[in-house]
């Protein structure tokens, strides 16, 4: 490995080139500026990587000849580019992201890395994000990291020698943050019934946002409990710290907690430094539905958009609008229901746009994607109760969900659904 400055690491960079660049809270903000500042010189360079924070200076509209955006997971800083035909979107499984490395179908040139610095024995770790990146790595012609000073040093299969690196620019800049959204009452019912299902044990799958931090809360009193994840948050130190989650029955990895990335405040970046608790490993590990399965009490719990009165769930789009990504949904949704005693549950609020809408419909919104089919979907969760789905004919899944619908749309949503046959058709 060659130490150079940001400038000259990002100098081999050519005109049509793919660049994959870590993403999440590791995003090499440092690299993706001096890529950026070569725009005038650049055209048509392709940019894939799941979601990143920070300001995504490669999708700015002034600098739309130079790159071209490929998303893999959609990010609150993509949406606006990809909602304006500036950048695409790739739907695909979270899990089989790595297999387009190694098939080629992405063929990757350049990698822009976010590591720690060199320890003793000549390795850096991939700290707050291992995600994708040794499939991206594996694929790359060129290796490029920010050693990072300020990243945590993250353990499991978080290392790679810098033999494996071409050039390394040494930066000091801390993970970029990401605070908990906050949790209101909807959010926090929601949250009790969720920890109603999950039994001691019982090892989980957790997201990010205001509706796994309510879910987090109302397990406080809950015993033995595992994490294996695709990421995590802040909001599972704090079950750490109560003596909710240590592992101890985990079937694989006990004791571990197991995640692809990490997504939270300095607080955590400090829990995970050098933490053995905390093992980092790559989607196809985590979301594997092969090593899903053999967690016994394998609970995932995870969100939607919108859901039909059949249970087919949206999760990546509004109506026609691109907004997020399929992720690790799919991956976590089978293997949980494959498990023996598993559980997959999806949650949503009942409602949208302050209480005028219904995100439980008789119909799809148009343009709508399903990420997860009727067919996949065991349980559903809203603030005003559980309806449990697996194993249901069409007239009791249209029945159960309207039981948990908000009590407003409840009436309309009968009526719509005697219109369509799902509950029988009224004979007057």
């Amino acid at each position: 490995m060659e130490i150079v400055s940001a400038e000259q690491a990002v100098a081999h960079v050519r005109s049509g080139d793919l660049v994959h660049i870590h993403g999440t809270c590791a995003t090499p903000s440092v690299l993706l500026d001096a890529l950026v500042a070569r725009a005038p010189e650049l055209r048509d360079v392709r940019i894939t990587h799941l979601h990143t924070e920070g300001p995504a200076p490669h999708l700015d509209p002034a600098v739309a000849d130079s790159f071209r955006h490929l998303a893999l997971f959609i990010g609150a800083n993509a949406r606006q580019a990809v909602a304006e035909g500036r950048a695409d979107y790739i739907p695909t499984f979270l899990s089989d992201v790595p297999r387009l490395f190694a098939s080629r179908a992405l063929p990757v040139d350049t990698v822009f890395l976010n590591t720690t610095r060199p320890d003793a024995h000549g390795f850096v770790s991939l700290g707050s994000s291992v995600d994708v990146m040794p499939a991206a790595i594996r694929a790359a012609t060129h290796v490029v990291a920010q050693l990072n000073a300020s990243m945590p040093r993250t353990l499991g299969a978080s290392f790679i020698h810098v033999d494996d690196i071409e050039l390394g620019v040494e930066v000091d800049v801390p993970p970029w943050s990401v605070h908990p959204a906050p949790v209101g009452d909807v959010q926090r019912r929601i949250g009790a019934h969720v920890a109603d299902l999950v039994p001691d044990g019982a090892t989980l799958q957790l997201g990010i946002g205001a509706i796994p931090s309510a879910v987090t809360e109302a397990l406080h009193r809950h015993r033995d409990l595992g994490i294996h994840t695709e990421v995590f948050t802040d909001a599972v130190v704090d079950l750490v710290e109560r003596g909710v989650v240590t592992g101890s029955r985990k079937e694989l990895d006990r004791g571990a907690i197991v995640t692809a990335f990490l997504m939270g405040t300095p607080r955590l970046w400090s829990f995970v430094d050098d933490n053995p608790m905390v093992q980092m490993r790559p989607v196809d590990y985590t979301n594997d539905t092969a090593i899903i399965r053999r967690f016994r009490r394998m609970t995932s719990i995870n969100s939607a958009i919108e859901i039909d009165l059949t249970g087919q769930v949206v999760a990546d789009s509004i109506g026609g609008r691109f907004y997020s990504g399929i992720g690790g949904q799919m991956d976590f949704v089978r293997g949980a229901s494959l498990a023996p005693q598993g559980r997959a549950i999806i949650c949503l609020p009942s409602t949208a746009a302050r209480d005028t809408v219904s995100r439980i419909v008789a119909r799809l919104t148009p343009g709508g994607g399903v990420v997860t089919t009727r067919g996949h979907v065991h349980t559903v969760v809203t603030e005003h109760g559980v309806a449990e789905l697996h194993g249901r004919t069409i007239r009791e899944r249209a029945a159960a969900l309207i039981a948990i619908a908000h009590p407003a749309f409840r009436e309309t949503l009968e009526r719509q659904a005697h219109e369509l046959g799902l509950l029988g058709r009224r004979t007057s």
